[in-house]
């Protein structure tokens, strides 16, 4: 791009292009800052091949956070996409926008202007539903949501078993009734991956520029005002201007570093690694927060992916893909979903249950492989855990990676809900519209026979769901730990917003790459109206 220009967005991801993408959108003049690779691997297109891309470092940062007491010591490596698109070019594709309660509530702790009625226009406008457009659901937007194209009839029998078992059947878990149980949709078109670079990059605005490789070593400011960033792109370092200032989109795990390493952050954190305070926020960091979830593995009789896979009935499916864009190679992470509550007098479901017609085992090298039985995995995640973690520095130089400090199961409540979780995932599996089919259980097996045996399981089995959020959380102007306000603004720096997962003061049902859009969308929004104020003024 020649010339300076209106903005300077950092982080290719989830919210970064849909953010720049508006901008440039509206006539700004747009660079986007982006230290991964482009999107044109077939890896990243490709669904099934999603196992290939999480965890390798050419993809994926691949962060190691620190070990978990809770779960028996093991440091977890948390993914961060490494390419445009984000954790969107890497994630299992699953579309979910989240409990209306969650937002309504955001509202309520203080991200006035946040509520479900204030972003649902955002939410419809990202995205290019299949089942139509009606008063929650949008269409022509950037972002292809669409059904399952892997269809197993054990998956329509887990339905049945999950009504069964006293469940509601939703009509749209992303329409009005966000509880219940319902197929899984999919940021897919034509069964190809639907990343935010596929989707917002598909016709690119003219105003937007887009430089990747170049990390972003420092967000630059000069009394108080933010005027450029310092990257470094092919081993060279060099500055870059903008007008009106920087939007830094880099990610829960990535944004909350940066804002550090630029010297706003907890003071006291700052001076431990010699870095000259700007602005004294000490939210920066804090607030960590992660669905955790384990798994529900059964052996059955029923046709599932791991039949599919191998041998003829793998070259089928191969086929199947080529030629009619269905099948098994287009399977995400899951094939339903239930949104249940395993407690009287929530206010919105505590529990989600994903159903996969297939299932993996853990390879003596760490590795996910099929089994090579008929299998299913009902995947138990907590949707609002109590637990809350920290990201911090390890040092003041660029290229080190956060020290994450979170434990899973940090607050035994949200254990004991896992647990419970266990048991409404067995009893659905029992009903009689799966019953004849099931016949045995992998994990946690026979032998956790008892609430104490589960909580034994739920300790070493818990994972993250790779949902990381609210490290730089948006609040009210009372709220002490809040780094940004509801307009995105970050707090006593000029010209600075953020719009990523970060900024959620609480993190929301389901899985959250779709919130995350939604952030870039409505955060595009509230940039312009700042930048139009200013200008008026």
């Amino acid at each position: 791009m020649t010339g300076e220009p209106d903005f300077i967005v950092i982080g290719g991801g989830s919210a970064g292009l849909a953010c720049a993408t508006r901008l440039a959108e509206a006539g700004q003049r747009v660079q986007l800052v982006e230290a991964g690779k482009a999107y044109d691997d077939i890896r990243l297109r490709v669904p099934a091949l999603m196992s290939g891309i999480v965890h390798k470092p050419d993809f994926d940062w691949c962060y190691s956070a620190e070990p978990d007491p809770s779960v028996g010591g093991r440091p977890d490596v948390w993914p961060a996409g490494k390419r445009l698109g984000g954790g969107s070019s890497i994630n299992g594709m699953m579309f979910i926008r989240g409990h209306r309660w969650d937002y309504d509530q955001w509202a309520r702790l203080g991200a006035t202007g946040w509520d479900y009625a204030s972003v649902l226009p955002f939410f419809r406008r990202m995205e290019d539903n299949e089942r139509g457009a009606d008063e929650w659901r949008g269409q022509g937007g950037p972002i292809s949501v669409s059904e399952i194209r892997s269809r197993y009839q054990v998956t329509e029998d887990w339905i049945a078993a999950v009504q069964q078992a006293g469940y509601p059947r939703s009509p749209d878990l992303n329409g009005a009734m966000n509880e219940g149980v319902d197929h899984i949709q999919l940021s897919q078109r034509a069964g190809l991956r639907c990343s935010t670079a596929a989707g917002y990059l598909r016709n690119k605005p003219s105003g937007l520029d887009v430089l990747t490789q170049a990390q972003v070593l420092k967000i630059e400011t000069s009394n108080g005002r933010v005027s450029g960033v310092t990257i470094r792109q092919g081993g060279q370092v060099r500055k870059l201007a903008s007008r009106h200032g920087v939007v830094l989109s880099a990610g829960a795990l990535n944004t909350p570093r940066l804002l550090m390493l630029s010297g706003i952050g907890p003071a006291a954190h700052l001076a431990e690694h010699g870095i000259s305070v700007v602005a004294d926020l000490p939210g920066v960091g804090g607030n960590l927060q992660e669905h955790p979830g384990c798994h529900l593995v059964n052996n059955v009789s029923a046709q599932t992916l791991n039949d599919d896979s191998r041998g003829l009935a793998g070259f089928g499916q191969l086929l199947k893909f080529l030629f009619a864009r269905k099948g098994a190679l287009t399977t995400g992470i899951g094939h339903a979903q239930a949104f249940v509550s395993s407690r009287e007098g929530l206010p919105a479901p505590n529990l989600q249950i994903a159903f996969s017609a297939f299932a993996f085992d853990v390879t003596p090298q760490g590795n996910l492989a099929l089994r090579q039985e008929s299998s299913v995995a009902s995947f138990i995640a907590l949707m609002r855990p109590e637990a809350r973690g920290r990201l911090s520095l390890r040092s003041a130089d660029p290229d080190a990676p956060p020290l994450i400090n979170h434990q899973l199961l940090g607050v035994e409540d949200d254990a004991q809900q896992l647990v419970e979780g266990i048991e409404i995932a067995r009893r659905i599996m029992g009903q009689s519209a799966l019953a004849g089919q099931v016949t045995g259980e992998v994990r946690p097996g026979a032998a956790a026979d008892s609430r104490e045996a589960l909580r034994g399981y739920v300790g070493l089995a818990t994972l993250p769901m790779f949902h990381p959020v609210g490290t730089a959380k948006m609040g009210a102007a009372s709220d002490p730990d809040a780094v940004v306000g509801p307009d995105v603004r970050v707090r006593g720096v000029d010209g600075l917003w953020v719009a990523d997962a970060s900024i959620m003061p609480t993190i929301p049902q389901g899985n959250t790459n779709a919130t995350s859009i939604m952030i870039g969308e409505r955060a595009s929004a509230l940039v312009l109206d700042a930048v139009r104020a200013k200008i008026a003024a």
